[in-house]
């Protein structure tokens, strides 16, 4: 069987974890303690991240882009790069936009410094960090909300792996209850249904020993 090496918390590892159920590809989940730098697993990702999934030949395919891109090619029949070559690369452009720009503004500064920050043993919380990723993630909110006004889904008329990144970092804050529902409706709705998928179940049964989510965070109507 595949394994996957990832974090709980990571949500590239939970990306990876969607396309993986959304394709129904079975797959071991190892958590990996980046911090243990285990020479085995670097052997693996000379990188020293996660997600790293192996394949039954013993090939390791790194990089959460790379393994879902990888996923796409051998596993086509469900297909999260729908479209005309300008869909895909709207798909691909607010894939970046999650991983890279939301990752940076947000999901670094939340997830990292509360979370990431003490399991990975990087020293204490920085609250100014803090205090910018909860301003930055209200844009974020308004910008899924303005996309979804236009489209059924993110990137157009069907869900895709837009959606599934931006699902993967809204779904680590949720964890940790920083997002404000009640004043974006319109991500709130978007988020419903990709709540609802179930690829999206086993995301929501995580818990982290210690920080237990908040209550409404598996409840699919909030």
């Amino acid at each position: 069987m595949r394994v996957l090496y990832h974090l709980w918390l990571s949500p590239f590892c939970r990306k990876v974890r969607i396309v993986l159920l959304e394709k129904g590809i079975e797959a071991e989940l190892k958590t990996e303690n980046l911090w243990d730098r285990r020479p085995e697993f670097i052997a693996l990702n000379p990188a020293g991240d996660v997600p790293v999934l192996v394949e039954e030949n013993g090939q390791a395919i790194c990089d959460s882009a790379a393994i879902c891109e990888y996923l796409e090619e051998v596993a086509p029949k469900t297909c999260l790069l729908p479209g005309s070559p300008e869909q895909r690369a709207e798909i691909r452009r607010l894939v970046s936009w999650f991983d890279c720009k939301f990752n940076i503004e947000v999901s670094n500064n939340l997830v990292g410094e509360k979370i990431l920050k003490r399991f990975l043993r990087r020293g204490a919380p920085d609250a100014s960090a803090i205090r910018a990723g909860k301003k930055n993630l209200l844009y974020h909110l308004e910008y899924i909300a303005w996309l979804c006004e236009r489209r059924n889904w993110l990137a157009g008329n069907d869900m895709s792996l837009a959606d599934i990144a931006a699902a993967a970092h809204i779904s680590c804050l949720d964890y940790l209850g920083d997002i404000p529902w009640d004043e974006h409706k319109g991500a709130k709705d978007w988020y419903v249904r990709m709540k609802s998928r179930p690829s999206m179940r086993p995301i929501l049964a995580d818990h982290l020993p210690g920080e237990p989510p908040p209550k409404h965070y598996a409840d699919l109507d909030f």
